[in-house]
């Protein structure tokens, strides 16, 4: 199993960290769409879909999400 970190960026560059825990990259992009779209009523406009980082999983592990996204490139 791997875990996943995404970056949603949306059309009116707002940026949404997903995280998602799968066993193949295809899989991963398949279960971000379908969180967003149990988590937001009206979809926002999607922009791209970015992997941002990825780690095996066995005896546990985890991502920091930082939220200033300013220190980082702009997208």
């Amino acid at each position: 199993m791997t875990l996943y970190r995404f970056e949603v960026i949306t059309e009116d560059r707002q940026i949404i960290p997903v995280i998602i825990a799968a066993e193949n990259n295809e899989q991963a992009f398949e279960l971000v769409e379908m969180e967003l779209e149990k988590f937001y009523l009206t979809l926002p406009p999607i922009e791209q879909i970015v992997l941002y980082e990825k780690k095996k999983v066995k005896n546990g592990g985890g991502f920091v999400i930082d939220n200033d996204h300013n220190r980082y490139a702009k997208y």
